[in-house]
């Protein structure tokens, strides 16, 4: 399963845009972590799966979304109603409930991978105002039997090295 996540793109639709292009045809499924601040009949998004954010105002958005991709469940929220900011305990909490062993989130705009409990947490920063960085940034996911690669990209497509992480599993 091969996967393009990014979050907090605040009303800019080129980067969604340009994402998709590049992408649609190489992953399983675009996934977008919320606060796009676009409706979500806005074609920048057609192309992603997509939650609603603390700035997003149509409510069509779902707040968490658990969806079935290559037989691999995935969960997607904001991760404001989940208080990722203190902590993932209360996501992981849902995330074990829904039996996901993938969730993706935003909300903080700072990127960071880990696997707790067999499930992996990712937060692929900002495309648009990152905190911690200064780099706009997106993730691609790639999960097979034994292992997931996190590989965390700048807006116009560099690989960052250093924040390459595999996860054995």
């Amino acid at each position: 399963m091969k996967l393009l996540v990014v979050s907090d793109s605040h009303g800019s639709k080129e980067e969604l845009v340009d994402l998709s292009k590049k992408y649609q045809s190489d992953v399983d499924a675009m996934i977008h972590c919320g606060d796009s601040e676009l409706s979500a009949d806005d074609p920048a998004l057609s192309s992603y799966l997509i939650v609603r954010g603390n700035c997003d105002m149509d409510a069509r958005l779902p707040d968490d979304l658990v969806e079935d991709v290559d037989g691999h469940s995935i969960m997607v929220t904001h991760g404001h109603l989940y208080g990722i900011k203190m902590s993932l305990m209360k996501l992981r909490y849902r995330a074990e409930e829904v039996g996901a062993k993938f969730v993706f989130f935003g909300h903080s705009h700072t990127l960071g991978a880990e696997l707790n409990n067999g499930i992996l947490f990712l937060n692929p920063g900002s495309i648009l105002l990152p905190r911690g960085r200064s780099e706009r940034t997106y993730a691609l996911v790639n999960a097979e039997e034994q292992e997931i690669n996190v590989t965390f990209l700048t807006h116009d497509h560099v690989v960052l090295d250093e924040l390459t992480q595999t996860f054995q599993l």
